[in-house]
C-alpha cells in the first residue's frame, strides 16, 4: 500500500533537512569527498569509453588517475607559478595604469580635473587603494585557499577518493538504484536521467568550453605581446560558463591594457579585440552546440543566485554542490510543472469526467 503524499514528502522533507544539515555542520570534512566524488563523475564517461576499447575497469580506473596526476603536476609546475606572478605584478601595475588614466584625462579635459575636482581625488585614491590593499587581497585569497585545501587534501586524499569512487562508479549506482522506493522508482529513474543529462551538459560540455577558451584567449593575448594576458585569459575562460559574461570581463580587462599598453598602435588594439571576438564566434558556433548541445542548461541567473546563496551558507563547499543542486531543483521544478499541466487543477473538469 503506497504512504499518503502527505507522509511521503514528510519523509522527503525531513532527508533534504538532513542533508543540508549535514553540509552546514561538516563543511570542510567533506571537502575532499565532495572534490572527488565530482571528479569521479567528470570521468565515468571517459572509463566508460576505455572499457568499450578492451581495458577493465581498473585499467580505465588507473589509466585516467596516473594520466590526470601527471596533467596537474605540469600545470603546477608550469602555469601556476606564472600566473601568480602575473597577478601580483597587475596588483602592482595599478596604479601607474591610473595615473596613465589620470594624465589622459588630464590632458584631454583639463577643467575636468584640477587639483581640487572630486574626480581627479577619486582616481588618485583608487590608485593608492590598490596598490596598498591589492597584494594584500591576493596574499589572503591564496593563504584562504591553501588553508581550506590543504596539501593532503591536494595531493593524497582527493585523488585516494577520486580512484575508489570511479572504480566502483557504476557498482553504487546500482546499489543506490536498488534502494528507490518501488513505487517511485520509475520516476525517479527519469528525473535521475534528467538531471544527468543537465549536468553532463552544463558541467562536462561548459567545462570544456571554459578550458577551451581560457587556453584560447591567455594563449592568443600572450602571444601578441599583452601584459598580463595569462591572468586575462584565465579569468575570461573561468567566466565563460555564464553567458557572455566571460567574454565581456575579459574583453574589458584586455583591451583596457592594450589601450595603456599600446595607445598609438591601434593595429595591436584591434588585434586584442579581434581575439575576443573570435573567441565568441568559435563559442557561439563551434564549441558550445558540440559540447554542450542543445539539451536544457541552467539559467545565468538561476546559476548565480545558487552559488551566491550557498557559497554564503556553506562556503568553498556550497559553491561545489551549488551548480548540481540548481541542476536538481530546475528538474524537478520542470516535472512540478509537467503534472501540474497534466492536473484537473490546471486543465478543469472535463466532458468525460461529468
Amino acid at each position: 500500500m503506497t504512504l499518503p503524499a502527505d507522509r511521503q514528502l514528510k519523509y522527503w522533507g525531513i532527508a533534504a533537512a538532513v542533508l543540508f544539515l549535514l553540509l552546514w555542520v561538516l563543511g570542510d570534512v567533506i571537502l575532499p569527498f565532495i572534490l572527488g566524488a565530482a571528479i569521479a563523475y567528470l570521468f565515468d564517461p571517459v572509463a566508460d569509453a576505455l572499457q568499450r576499447v578492451g581495458f577493465s575497469r581498473v585499467m580505465a580506473t588507473v589509466t585516467i588517475t596516473v594520466g590526470s596526476i601527471l596533467v596537474f603536476v605540469v600545470v603546477g609546475l608550469l602555469v601556476i607559478p606564472t600566473l601568480v606572478q602575473q597577478a601580483a605584478g597587475l596588483v602592482d601595475t595599478a596604479p601607474q595604469l591610473f595615473q596613465r588614466l589620470q594624465a589622459y584625462l588630464t590632458e584631454r579635459f583639463p577643467d575636468l580635473l584640477d587639483t581640487e575636482s572630486t574626480l581627479r581625488k577619486s582616481i588618485v585614491s583608487l590608485g593608492e587603494t590598490i596598490q596598498s590593499k591589492g597584494g594584500q587581497l591576493l596574499n589572503t585569497v591564496f593563504a584562504s585557499f591553501a588553508g581550506l585545501v590543504n596539501i593532503a587534501v591536494l595531493f593524497v586524499l582527493v585523488p585516494v577518493v577520486t580512484f575508489y569512487l570511479l572504480l566502483d562508479w557504476d557498482r553504487l549506482i546500482a546499489e543506490f538504484d536498488a534502494l528507490l522506493p518501488r513505487d517511485h522508482a520509475p520516476t525517479i529513474r527519469r528525473l535521475a536521467r534528467d538531471i544527468d543529462r543537465t549536468l553532463a551538459s552544463f558541467i562536462r560540455g561548459q567545462g570544456t568550453v571554459c578550458l577551451i577558451l581560457g587556453t584560447y584567449y591567455a594563449a592568443a593575448l600572450m602571444v601578441v605581446g599583452l601584459q598580463f594576458g595569462l591572468v586575462v585569459g584565465f579569468v575570461a575562460g573561468l567566466l565563460t560558463f555564464i553567458p557572455y559574461v566571460g567574454a565581456l570581463v575579459g574583453g574589458v580587462m584586455a583591451i583596457g591594457l592594450a589601450l595603456f599598453q599600446f595607445w598609438g598602435e591601434w593595429l595591436w588594439i584591434l588585434l586584442v579585440a579581434a581575439i575576443f571576438q573570435l573567441g565568441q564566434m568559435i563559442e557561439g558556433n563551434i564549441l558550445t552546440p558540440k559540447l554542450v548541445g542543445s539539451s536544457v542548461g541552467l539559467h545565468p541567473v538561476t546559476l548565480i543566485f545558487a552559488l551566491s546563496a550557498f557559497g554564503a551558507l556553506f562556503g568553498f563547499v556550497g559553491l561545489l554542490v551549488a551548480v548540481p543542486v540548481a541542476a536538481a531543483l530546475g528538474v524537478l521544478v520542470r516535472f512540478a510543472v509537467e503534472q501540474y499541466k497534466n492536473s484537473r487543477l490546471y486543465r478543469g473538469i472535463d466532458d468525460d469526467d461529468v
